[in-house]
C-alpha cells in the first residue's frame, strides 16, 4: 500500500508545498510595489539578464530590482536631457530659432539629439 504524502509541511522554519513528487518551498518576494520604468531602464533589464545573471538574481530575491531599474532610467534621462541642452547651447539652438522657424528648430535639435553634427561624438 502506497503511504499518502502531506500536501504542506514546515521543516527548518520553512513552508513546503508538494507539487507532483516534490516539495518546493513556498518563497515570496518582498512586497515592493513595481515601479514604472521606461526605455533605459528596459534596456538594463535586458543587460542584466543576459550579461550579468547573478546580479540579476540577487537583485530579484532582495526585491530591489525595479527601485535599481528606475533608478538608471531616471539617471539615464537626465544625462540625455543635459547632452541634448548643451549640444543646443553649441549649436545656437535658441527660443529665437523657435519663434523664428519652428521646424528648422525641432530638425536642427533631432539632429543634436542624435549626434549627426558630431560624428565623433561617443558619450551618448
Amino acid at each position: 500500500m502506497k503511504q499518502k504524502l502531506p500536501i504542506e509541511m514546515t521543516e527548518n522554519g520553512i513552508q513546503y508545498t508538494l507539487h507532483g513528487d516534490y516539495y518546493f518551498p513556498d518563497l515570496e518576494l518582498p512586497g515592493v510595489p513595481p515601479q514604472a520604468i521606461g526605455h533605459y531602464g528596459r534596456m538594463r533589464l535586458n543587460d542584466l539578464r543576459e550579461h550579468r545573471p547573478s546580479l540579476y538574481t540577487r537583485l530579484i530575491l532582495s526585491g530591489k530590482l525595479y527601485e535599481h531599474l528606475a533608478e538608471i532610467d531616471q539617471t539615464s534621462r537626465h544625462r540625455i536631457e543635459q547632452i541634448i541642452s548643451q549640444m543646443a547651447q553649441t549649436e545656437s539652438i535658441d527660443e529665437r530659432l523657435k519663434a523664428k522657424n519652428q521646424m528648422a528648430r525641432s530638425n536642427e535639435q533631432y539632429q543634436a539629439a542624435c549626434g549627426r553634427n558630431h560624428p565623433g561624438r561617443t558619450d551618448l
